[in-house]
């Protein structure tokens, strides 16, 4: 299985979570989910009021310097973390 494969299998796989991860750990998978699958930031930053928004756009912008291979390689790592912490096979 290539790493594209691997990626997107583990990108259905953290949805089967029995409870949804932390914030911290939505905002990793956030960051290495688009660096992987968009490359660099590529939108400004949400404005003040946009809390949510901002947290994300600041989780992609803190992987920007990875290239997509790496930031793939990084999410099935920080998802087959989850899992495994949650009791599931990765």
């Amino acid at each position: 299985m290539g790493l594209k494969e691997e990626f997107e299998e583990h990108a259905e796989k953290v949805k089967t979570l029995p409870k949804a991860p932390s914030n911290d750990d939505m905002l990793i998978l956030y960051g290495h989910y688009k660096q992987a699958t968009v490359g660099p930031v590529n939108t400004s930053r949400p404005g003040m009021l946009d809390l949510r928004g901002k947290a994300k756009w600041d989780a992609w912008k803190a992987v920007e310097g990875k290239s997509q291979e790496e930031a793939m390689g990084d999410y099935i790592t920080k998802v087959k973390q989850l899992l495994e912490a949650a009791g599931m096979a990765a």
